[in-house]
């Protein structure tokens, strides 16, 4: 096992202790010292660890005084929020919770994006989704569909809606939405709480609305945001059964029942 590896495991596993409360913000981390005995490491790499955790944003370095840490759910960012949520795991009820907010933020960018560019001038070239949402079914009617790849693939399309409307900021925050949820099997499973069919079935249909010259009537619009929710929510019930956790539906997100 290669220094980086070492330095990345034992980085993470202070940080999950820095998630978890075991150490508390405002305290100080171990010291190089301590961290180097614990491990078993040098005091070099221990020193690149504790560097880890700071530009991860867990710790605040002062000199002569050490690693203090930070209290990173209440002052994180979009990136440490997203390291959060990976060291979660282990923490199913914690996990869920910060699910269900990632839903809802995904939720509400995803349904702007499709309402707004729906009313729009619809300037992208439907040939370049189709290719798209050709893969995407591929993917779903093969033996072994590859969630990761299709939840991709719809991230991108999306990205592709939000670029063209000029959403630069959603479209930054639904890219940091991606990677959090990319790189936790379980959350990707759950975006497949219904069919992967069912997801080509409604890009297929959203693209056949953009090449009309008739848009979708109110009622339309209407059911269509109440399928979005509907889904969503199952989205949210799929990863809470995933994680073996049973929440009342009154603690999650508001957006994410709605």
């Amino acid at each position: 096992m290669g220094d980086r590896t070492v330095v990345a495991d034992v980085a993470d596993e202070l940080a999950r202790r820095v998630a978890s409360g075991q150490y508390a913000p405002g305290g100080l981390m171990p010291s190089v010292r301590q961290v180097a005995e614990e491990f078993d490491l040098n005091r070099a790499t221990a020193q690149l660890i504790l560097g880890r955790l700071e530009s991860y944003g867990f710790v605040d370095a002062f000199r002569g005084k050490g690693f203090v840490i930070r209290d990173v759910r209440a002052e994180g960012g979009v990136d440490v929020y997203r390291r959060l949520f990976r060291l979660s795991m282990p923490e199913p009820e914690v996990a869920v919770e910060m699910f269900g907010n990632i839903v809802e933020e995904e939720r509400g960018i995803a349904l702007e994006a499709l309402l707004a560019y729906t009313g729009s001038e619809r300037l992208l070239d439907p040939a370049e989704l189709k290719a798209d949402i050709d893969e995407l079914e591929t993917l779903a009617r093969g033996a072994d569909p590859d969630p990761h790849r299709m939840l991709s693939i719809e991230l991108g399309l999306l990205r592709r809606l939000l670029t063209t409307l000029g959403h630069s900021v959603q479209r930054a925050v639904l890219n940091s939405i991606g990677e959090m949820v990319l790189e936790v099997p379980e959350a990707v499973q759950a975006f497949f709480a219904v069919s992967p069919d069912l997801h080509v079935l409604v890009w297929r249909a959203l693209v056949a609305v953009w090449e009309s010259d008739a848009g979708p009537s109110e009622a339309q619009l209407a059911l269509f945001e109440d399928l979005f929710g509907m889904y969503h929510q199952k989205v949210v019930a799929r990863f809470e059964e995933s994680m073996g956790v049973q929440i009342d539906a009154d603690v999650l997100p508001h957006a994410a029942t709605a």
